[in-house]
């Protein structure tokens, strides 16, 4: 069995939830890889982030999001609220953690506690899980004619720099 490894660079607005569509850099993987037949995880290793196989639908808001990621919003606004401060009813981040984030030497976690009121984007990134895995025969992805692949930050708080991990394995 062989393996091909890739990692993709994306860059999360800060103000509202950020799609990348990354359906194009899958494939090509896949074509790098040289596998005929096997499979394709798509992972995130962020806690706020998902990854989905959605639809592509061809309708835009003025902020340049599909339809359907703005429809997905939609609800999730209205079943998992924005933790826009201490005083909600999410008990994330508790004193411990705090302390633990705010004493973090990494310059992805300023030390500012605004930053990390993010239990929605938390819990969000949960439901929706952190990987998809797809077939790939004859060295094709599997996803049909309108499936896509999306990386997701669920986390509104700040920009950010995240990392979408690929692996393709098979014959």
């Amino acid at each position: 069995m062989k393996t091909y490894t890739m990692d993709l660079a994306l860059l999360s607005n800060g103000q509202r939830v950020s799609y990348h569509n990354i359906t194009e850099e899958v494939k090509q993987a896949v074509k790098e890889s040289k596998i005929t037949n096997g499979i394709c995880v798509v992972q995130s290793p962020h806690t706020t982030c998902s990854v989905i196989f959605e639809e592509f639908v061809h309708d835009l808001d003025f902020n340049g999001d599909e339809f359907l990621q703005v429809d997905l919003n939609r609800i999730l606004d209205k079943i998992i609220p924005r933790e826009l401060s201490e005083e909600t009813n999410y008990r994330y981040p508790g004193p411990k953690h705090l302390e633990f984030l705010m004493g973090l030497k990494d310059p992805n976690y300023p030390s500012d506690p605004g930053t990390i009121l993010n239990g929605d984007a938390h819990i969000r990134a949960s439901l929706f899980g952190s990987s998809e895995t797809f077939i790939v025969k004859d060295t094709a992805l599997q996803i049909g004619s309108v499936g896509y692949v999306y990386f997701i930050d669920f986390d509104q708080n700040r920009k950010r720099n995240r990392k979408c991990q690929l692996i393709v394995m098979g014959d």
